[in-house]
């Protein structure tokens, strides 16, 4: 294992042992770091953010996981490959679960979720904030939508996308049939 893969082990080992939302969190942490919103930090960027998360890093060892994650040759860290690249791998079960509820999502079959699709499977007239007025069934359905899309939210959710969201849940669900039973239930598959 070189520098690189032995810092991304221990910063997952870090976010892990902050529960669900560990991975989610440090992403959310990341994207306030990219000031210029350009979806990448330096090495020194990293470097400082990791410190305030309490793992210190050396410049050498900052300079090496930009590398490794350094998808264009510009020297920066991809974000959204970084923190792909944290979640612990997800095994074929909970793969295939993920899929089928894409899948479920997925109406018009185009392997895009939008909220059409949506429209077709859920109704938000039933949501506390349609029924006093305050927002409209289609700002439920795009605000739901909005918790699977990138950072970018097109409205538009790929089944990456999906994977992405899930992944940083899966971390935190212990065994397999956990997570399925929690998938089947939850998109009633």
């Amino acid at each position: 294992m070189d520098a690189a893969d032995a810092t991304v082990e221990k910063l997952r080992a870090q976010c892990l042992s902050r529960g669900a939302l560990g991975i989610q969190g440090l992403a959310r942490f990341f994207r306030r770091l990219d000031r210029d919103r350009s979806q990448s930090l330096d090495s020194g960027e990293l470097q400082r953010g990791l410190a305030e998360l309490g793992l210190v890093l050396d410049t050498a060892e900052a300079e090496g996981v930009c590398r490794r994650w350094d998808r264009d040759g510009s020297g920066m860290l991809d974000l959204e490959e970084f923190l792909r690249a944290l979640r612990p791998p997800m095994s074929q079960a909970r793969e295939e679960v993920i899929a089928a509820a894409f899948a479920k999502l997925d109406r018009s079959g185009d392997g895009v979720v939008t909220v059409d699709d949506l429209r077709g499977v859920y109704s938000g007239r039933a949501h506390p904030k349609v029924r006093s007025g305050e927002w409209t069934e289609e700002e439920v359905l795009c605000r739901f939508l909005d918790n699977f899309d990138s950072s970018e939210k097109d409205g538009q959710v790929t089944l990456a996308e999906f994977q992405d969201y899930y992944s940083g849940v899966s971390a935190s669900v212990d065994t397999d049939e956990e997570f399925v039973a929690m998938m089947t239930s939850a998109w009633q598959l």
